[in-house]
């Protein structure tokens, strides 16, 4: 029977580039990975993210392409992750899946966008579902809590709202998908700047998880991100989402501006030389 965890709670990686071992204790908040380019934290996030797509349900000890992981719960056979990217390039001719979906999408945070209105819709019934259930129960409280179900949704639209009030951007609350407004004219997320959509896609996935636990994984989210955005980050994901583990890696120190210095782990202080010697940290001169 498939059980589900709560959080990561180690990974290891042997043999990385056929020279390094990486054995990294997490903590079930927040876990930041620095290091100079080329010290391997995407590499590393990749590897991790690549075993959790080959479990689907086998035992999670078996060691898979020289990773393995583990769960806080020694049962656990599984948890569910997101994982975003920070580069976004243009769709290559053979990207037909996402062309066919709209022609509005043309790079690879519109095909995120994409996706992501389907969850958005998704979550909505979800939740309406859940709020007519709670009303139709005779429990009184659970009668009450019901109110409670649409808070994340309004919290999410007022964090994007404060973040693209510069532009003059708000969201058309009336609407099922994302929009917005700006100086009265309808606007869709494929038409704002890549700062926006980076921190749209990045909220929009943290709102969709429901207030589950989850794992989340960021490859630099920092990209496109004006410098307040990058210091808030980390605590407007743990507000819509306090369940959610995130794993990321950074070059900014903004993003730790905000009491998040504790959770930074450098690749240095987690490797060993296959042989067994510590590796010495990479000093950027």
């Amino acid at each position: 029977m498939e059980q589900q965890a709560n959080y990561i709670r180690r990974i290891e990686i042997h043999g990385l580039w056929e020279r390094f071992n990486i054995g990294w204790d997490l903590r079930p908040d927040v876990n930041i990975l620095s290091g100079i380019n080329g010290v391997g934290k995407t590499t590393i996030l990749n590897r991790s993210v690549g075993y959790l797509e080959e479990l689907y349900g086998e035992m999670k000890s078996d060691e898979k392409n020289g990773v393995r992981l583990f769960f806080d719960n020694p049962e656990a056979t599984y948890i569910p992750y997101d994982v975003i990217r920070s580069y976004d390039r243009p769709l290559m001719m053979g990207d037909f899946t996402a062309r066919m979906a709209d022609k509005n999408v043309k790079s690879e945070l519109d095909w995120q966008l994409y996706l992501l209105q389907r969850r958005y819709l998704d979550y909505q019934v979800n939740i309406g579902n859940k709020m007519i259930e709670m009303l139709s129960s005779d429990d009184e409280e659970e009668r009450r809590r019901a109110a409670t179900l649409s808070i994340a949704k309004r919290r999410f639209q007022d964090i994007i709202d404060e973040l693209f009030s510069y532009t003059r951007k708000k969201i058309d609350r009336k609407r099922n998908d994302i929009a917005f407004y700006q100086d009265g004219e309808l606007l869709f997320p494929y038409k704002l700047s890549s700062g926006e959509k980076q921190m749209l896609v990045i909220l929009l996935t943290v709102l969709v998880q429901d207030n589950s636990h989850c794992v989340l994984f960021m490859d630099e989210p920092e990209a496109s991100l004006h410098i307040e955005w990058q210091q808030k980050l980390i605590a407007m994901i743990r507000e819509l989402n306090p369940n959610v583990q995130i794993i990321l890696t950074t070059h900014s120190p903004a993003v730790i501006m905000e009491g998040w210095l504790d959770a930074v782990t450098e690749v240095s202080d987690i490797s060993t030389e296959a042989n067994g010697f510590k590796v010495p940290p990479l000093i950027n001169h």
